[in-house]
């Protein structure tokens, strides 16, 4: 199953956009969809701040600032990477 993380913060209408929009996608798209948020890790705060929200797939950063509906769905329609063939 593919892997969709969401970085984000509380209080980030664009952040709350793009949660609307992968809930929205998983209706008809099967993915786990995580959110962190970068508040509760400085490392994340530091790499991700002025970028959120920050949209991940399969470990893969796809969207910054906003997230394109037509791609999102592109990108999971894709076959998932193969962790055997990459080494892992």
């Amino acid at each position: 199953m593919r892997r969709v993380v969401i970085y984000g913060r509380d209080g980030c209408c664009l952040c709350e956009q793009a949660l609307e929009l992968l809930e929205r996608v998983r209706t008809t798209h099967q993915f786990a969809l995580e959110q962190r948020d970068i508040e509760s890790d400085e490392r994340l705060q530091a790499a991700y701040l002025e970028r959120i929200p920050v949209v991940t797939i399969d470990g893969v950063e796809v969207f910054e600032l906003f997230v394109d509906e037509s791609e999102l769905t592109r990108r999971l329609d894709e076959p998932a990477p193969d962790p055997a063939r990459d080494g892992g």
